[in-house]
């Protein structure tokens, strides 16, 4: 039990963490990816790239679980 309430709290506070610096940076910034370049605002990329962290996290964790189902 003091595992879960430990992990929820972790969770709880990376998830504030990532929500105060993305409200925090609303200014313009210049993106380049590959041959495209623009401008976007940094809040933008900011969520942009912690959604993108999120599903990788999930569907890693869905791929390991469903490997180790077959091997079992």
């Amino acid at each position: 039990m003091l595992m879960k309430t430990f992990k929820l709290l972790l969770v709880l506070t990376i998830s504030i963490a990532i929500m105060l610096i993305v409200i925090q940076n609303k200014h313009m910034i210049q993106v380049r990816f590959l041959w495209f370049t623009g401008e976007m605002p940094a809040i933008l990329l900011l969520f942009l790239t912690s959604a993108g962290g999120f599903a990788l996290g999930i569907i890693v964790t869905l791929l390991v679980r469903s490997g180790k189902k077959h091997q079992s």
